[in-house]
């Protein structure tokens, strides 16, 4: 039992001050979410304005910009060059309008939809009837063409004409043309400008597309921060919420994959509720998670719904220095989404159904190639002799390979892998008045688990509320509140992880021995006896818990893991003077984290000796229950101040920031073993029935950080950035406790030079923009306890003294005094550009990262008298480097739109500075003093990840060759060398192979993220039917089959049999093997992996060489989506604004090079994990 001391005590005002925050946090929701309901929209109609001998047009058009009224009038009739003065505060507008037309007098009259005409006074009638006569009535939806989204304040006018309309609250719009060939143009801000003719037409559905790169857009680089993406001189990498949204992915990280330069990624598993891992520029730890201001995990961005998020932004290079310590891997800033401004409650109404089943997975030998492995093996014996008695004759192979009736076997492969379903359902609402906004919505996410009977999977509900108001001309007041409850639940077996019972073809065999004169006389198969499941077989001989009869919530009991999260977050923002913001931010965030564990003790079976069902008595398993909750408590307080000044061409911005962090997480871990297969719980009976307490004590974890970022461009030419950040944090003494990191970042935009802008060449390009950065971030180490504060750890062991037992205490290691920040200094120098009327976008980076003070002892090792051992230092350093960049295309011919894409990154991590080592032996102090081709351990200025290995140069193909050899492989002579096997290099050439031959590889070997990472893809448009897809890929990662699949125990399904299992299909296919299988005297026929024997000898399988490695690059379809809107002009009836629907498919095929069809981003050597499933579904998507 342990339980952490430390020695401060906790501090009940945190409390206190974290469980007021949360309250008062959640009395403002709620009543700024009731007022917001009874907020009217009268304000529209009415108007501030103060002219003074100003053109009468300058007077509409002022009308037009700040409420929801639209003019027609004829330029001809109407002398809008008169001059008028008008003074008005709140006033209606038709007020405004009748005193001001009646001075110059004109009469007017207000239309449908805040449409005003405007004509000479006693002539309105007449006009009105003559534009009647003449005119055609066109009404029409505006939406985007992707997402469905209408677009509000969008400009209809007619070609040729004045007339113009904006588009209302519900995307809709009414204008008359003068006739029914006329054409119309509508524009939108961050949209292509579209010409449609009306072709006659009284309704039309109009779908606008977005522009490539709007270089007026804005980009959050942290903190709330904002630029335009003109005058962006950090590396930052941009993702919309409608690019996420077009995945079926389950998490954040998943939909985000393969669209963003500089983000790598793999999915190393396929388990209900999994994540893929990312990695920005393939740095070593997760990237920092930024949620609408505040601090979160990567478990809690994946646990987003990612439909909900706006925009998301990766600062990639020293812009995330603002961040401190936490972002020296990287920031993933996300913002959610909001409603819009003086639009009506918009429901959207999103949901798919689909099944998913497992693809890529290295499946296992079938009944005939087992067979065939075990005669092979009998027919090798010990190396000298085939083994005397066989196991399975000639007889009962023959009946084997002919499939006759009780030799057919067992197919476990199709057994336990099967499909299973896959649904979410979406609901939200959205919209405002003049003055607020709000965005709320809740999904649900089902993902069963593809394998029989192995519990319910996953299972996810979100809730995401969003409030903003002006609570005055000067303060702004928003709220953001998201949560989320999920739980992963599966059948408490032996390797009860989803990963370990993938597994379980392997262990349990196709064909068991049975009763006869022979084990395999009258074989059985199956998992049940009698093909009864209430009476689980032993089907896997080498652990017979694994038997897979015993899969059975039922039988064994169910694990599981809840989580229950909310975060609550408040802005207020307040206009101090012009220029000058202030704003306040606060959030508290709440997780608690729930692992249960039921382990039931069932009982295995078999048929005795007169053929009754009996309970196999070698079998034995203890029943055992365990509970452990963690309460995670963070609470966060910033304070901000902005200032922006603009002198001629000169633009300044200045942003200081303070911030203050809180964490808190206690935990509790209880287990025990009940009486009884029924009881659910740990009775409460003192320690009869309780094995272990634990409840550990977390401290209070205050960080705190400055932070100061200035910027400054002329002319959006020449652009400046500086920044730095100064935190402070409890893990280090007070006198090393604090560390300033700055950063800085110039641009210049080339493009906007006269001679680059009257260049009939480099005109092509929109923008062109050279970019460089650098910055310097904190590296946050260890803990209180290990840097600087003493402690013990109690209960490590006892003794008899004086005839008592003593149980023993021990002193930790003691503080490192000396241990401090660590240093991440980073680097980018880059291009952006666009062409082609924005048409085409592309961007590159050459990033370089070098992190010093990296924690790492002396070599020193005290005796085991003294107890401990030396503490850390900041000694070591590592390098990163590498390259990303993007690529994109849209355009659109007609009604026809499309879009291209393709993005890349490339990271490698390489070896830096290592501490004089103290080698073990000289053999190591050799190979430590080679640079670039060093070992494992003591290596510098190397790549990270490559091996050190023996070179395979081929296969022996004869017995001839074998004798002929000169250089001794195995160490007798090669006599224990046969054809098939593999040859290796005399790399010293002393005609022995032995360690000394060993050298370093460049090349990454299974594990981490592929140092290469590209995705690209398309969508396209044609009149209401579109297509999307994506794919993904990696490249220069080296695939080894290993020794050992999931530990040292278990089988290694792509390289080695072991007994009382079965290996994979492919290794059986692709093996040496005997022309004649029962004669040990046949030729052997060389295949790709030498002999496949049972416990093959080690210098096949257990060296390291590079005869079981591929190098692999694949390319997998990752999304795919085919669908079709249903026009408004069918749906305007019945009240729907967009209808979609829609086919997809997820993972639907992978191109690779991996041996057996592996997928081929698996970690496992053994390629036996629950590989990606392939998902297709059908779904709905409804606007009303």
């Amino acid at each position: 039992m342990k339980i952490s001391m430390h020695s401060r005590s906790v501090p009940d005002k945190y409390y206190l001050f974290k469980r007021l925050l949360i309250m008062k946090l959640t009395v403002i929701l709620v009543m700024v979410l009731n007022l917001s309901a009874f907020a009217n929209v009268f304000s529209q109609t009415k108007i501030s304005v103060d002219l003074k001998d100003t053109d009468l047009s300058t007077l509409i058009n002022t009308i037009e910009r700040n409420t929801s009224y639209r003019f027609v009038f004829s330029n001809r009739k109407t002398p809008t060059d008169k001059k008028v003065t008008v003074k008005a505060d709140n006033q209606d507008v038709t007020a405004v309008l009748g005193k001001v037309l009646a001075d110059l007098n004109l009469d007017f009259r207000e239309l449908d939809n805040h449409l005003v005409v405007i004509a000479p006074a006693g002539k309105l009638n007449e006009y009105l009837a003559e534009q009647q006569q003449q005119r055609f009535k066109v009404t029409g939806l505006v939406t985007d063409e992707r997402t469905g989204e209408t677009l509000i304040g969008a400009t209809v006018a007619v070609k040729g004409t004045t007339t113009a309309v904006a588009v209302d609250v519900a995307g809709k719009f009414t204008i008359e043309a003068p006739s029914a060939n006329s054409t119309l143009v509508i524009k939108f801000v961050g949209y292509t400008d579209l010409e449609v003719p009306i072709g006659g037409k009284s309704i039309l559905d109009i779908k606008m597309s977005k522009v490539t790169q709007n270089l007026e857009e804005v980009v959050i680089t942290g903190f709330g921060l904002t630029t335009k993406k003109a005058t962006l001189a950090g590396a930052v990498s941009q993702l919309s919420g409608e690019e996420l949204s077009q995945s079926r992915a389950t998490s954040a990280s998943g939909a985000m994959v393969g669209k963003v330069a500089g983000v790598n990624f793999r999915q190393s598993t396929g388990r209900p509720g999994a994540n893929p891992d990312i990695r920005i520029r393939n740095f070593g730890g997760d990237p920092l998670i930024i949620i609408d201001g505040t601090r979160r995990n990567i478990d809690a961005f994946n646990a987003l719904d990612f439909n909900d998020v706006e925009s998301l932004n990766v600062l990639k290079d020293g812009s995330a220095a603002i961040y401190g310590f936490a972002g020296q891997d990287g920031v993933i800033v996300v913002v959610t989404k909001k409603g819009k401004r003086g639009q009506k409650p918009t429901f959207a109404f999103d949901s798919y159904y689909g099944t998913q089943t497992y693809a890529n997975f290295n499946k296992p030998g079938d009944i005939k190639s087992y067979v065939k492995g075990i005669v092979q093996t009998e027919t090798y014996g010990d190396g000298r002799q085939s083994v005397p008695t066989r196991t399975i004759t000639r007889e009962i192979y023959d009946k084997v390979m002919s499939g006759a009736p009780g030799y057919e076997g067992f197919d476990w492969y199709n057994y336990i892998y099967k499909s299973a379903p896959q649904y979410q359902a979406k609901l939200s609402v959205s919209g405002g008045t003049e003055n607020t906004d709000y965005y709320i919505s809740g999904t649900t996410l089902t993902q069963g688990v593809g394998l029989r009977d192995f519990g319910d999977g996953f299972k996810r509900q979100n809730i995401q509320a969003n409030f903003n108001a002006n609570i005055s001309k000067r303060v702004k007041f928003g709220m953001q509140m998201n949560g989320y409850w999920s739980k992963q639940s599966n059948t408490n077996v032996e390797g009860n992880d989803f990963d370990w019972q993938a597994e379980a073809p392997y262990r349990n065999l196709p064909i068991l021995p049975g009763s006869g004169a022979s084990p395999y006389a009258n074989p059985e198969s199956g998992p049940y006896v009698n093909g009864n499941p209430l009476y689980p077989r032993g089907t896997s001989p080498s652990n017979q818990a694994y038997s897979y009869g015993l899969v059975s919530p039922e039988l064994s009991g169910v694990e599981s893991t809840t989580r229950r999260n909310v975060s609550i977050t408040g802005t207020l923002e307040v206009d101090i003077l012009p220029g000058l913001k202030g704003r306040m931010l606060a959030n508290y965030s709440f997780l608690s984290n729930q692992f249960d564990s039921r382990r039931m003790a069932p009982s295995l079976y078999l048929l005795n000796s007169t053929g009754a069902i009996v309970a196999d008595g070698s079998f034995v398993q203890q029943r055992n229950n365990e509970h452990t909750f963690t309460n995670t408590d963070n609470s966060s307080l910033q304070f901000q101040l902005e200032y922006k000044k603009s002198i001629g061409q000169h633009n300044f911005q200045v942003n200081v920031n303070q911030e203050s962090t809180l964490n808190y997480a206690p935990s509790v871990r209880v287990t025990g073993i009940p009486p009884a297969n029924n009881i659910p719980y740990i009775p409460n009976t003192g320690l009869t029935y309780l094995t272990s307490f634990e409840d550990n004590i977390s401290n209070y974890s205050p960080q705190q950080g400055y932070q100061i970022r200035l910027n400054y461009d002329f002319a959006g030419k020449y652009i400046v950035e500086a920044f730095g950040r100064y935190d402070g944090s409890s893990n280090y003494r007070p006198e090393r406790r604090w560390g300033f990191f700055p950063g800085g970042a110039i641009a210049y935009r080339i493009s906007q030079e006269d001679f680059w802008k009257n260049s009939p060449v480099l005109s092509i390009f929109d923008d062109f923009k050279i970019k460089a950065s650098y910055g310097i971030l904190g590296a946050n180490f260890g803990s209180p306890q290990e840097n600087y504060l003493p402690g013990y750890q109690f209960n490590q062991g006892s003794a008899v003294l004086n005839g008592s037992v003593i149980t023993g205490t021990q002193v930790l290691n003691p503080p490192s005094l000396a241990l401090t920040w660590g240093r991440t200094y980073s680097s980018d120098v880059g291009i952006d550009m666009t062409l082609l009327n924005n048409r085409l976008n592309i961007a590159l980076d050459y990033f370089n990262r070098t992190q010093t003070g990296l924690p790492a002892n002396r070599g020193l090792t005290l005796p085991d008298l003294v107890g401990f051992q030396p503490g850390n230092e900041n000694i070591n350093t590592d390098k990163n480097r590498g390259v990303d960049g993007s690529i994109s295309w849209r355009d659109r011919v007609g009604e026809f739109s499309y879009g291209l894409n393709a993005s890349f990154s490339y990271g490698r991590s390489i070896v830096g500075f290592r501490y004089n080592r103290i080698f073990p032996s000289d053999y190591n102090r050799f190979i430590g003093s080679i640079p670039g081709v060093t070992g494992t351990q003591y290596g510098v200025d190397r790549l990270n990840g490559g091996p050190f290995q023996y070179t395979v140069i081929g296969q022996f193909q004869s017995w001839e060759q074998i004798q002929n050899y000169g250089i001794d492989q195995d160490g007798k002579g090669n006599v224990t060398q046969k054809p098939g096997d593999f040859i290796f290099r005399d790399t010293n050439g002393d005609g022995v192979i032995n360690s000394l031959d060993q050298t370093r590889e460049t090349y990454q070997i299974n594990g981490g993220l592929p140092p290469l990472n590209f995705g690209f893809g398309f969508n396209a448009n044609y009149k209401g039917f579109d297509i999307r897809a994506d794919f993904t890929g990696g490249s220069l990662f080296t695939f080894e089959q290993t020794s050992s699949g999931f530990s040292s125990a278990t089988g290694a399904y792509m390289r080695e049999w072991l007994p009382n299992r079965n290996t994979s299909q492919y290794l059986f296919d692709n093996s040496s093997y005997y022309s004649d299988i029962f004669d040990r005297n046949s030729p052997i026929i060389v295949g790709k992996y030498p002999l496949l024997l049972q416990t093959n000898p080690a210098p096949n399988t257990n060296f390291n060489h590079g005869g079981w490695q591929t190098n692999i690059t694949y390319i997998r379809v990752r999304n795919l989506q085919l669908g079709y809107t249903i026009p408004y002009s069918v749906l305007k009836s019945v009240g729907v604004t967009n209808l979609r629907v829609y086919l997809a498919a997820q993972n639907l095929y992978t191109f690779s090079n991996m041996p057996g069809k592996i997928d081929p981003e698996l970690v496992t050597g053994a390629g036996g994990g629950l590989p990606s499933p392939r998902v297709l579904t059908a779904g709905v998507q409804v606007k009303f």
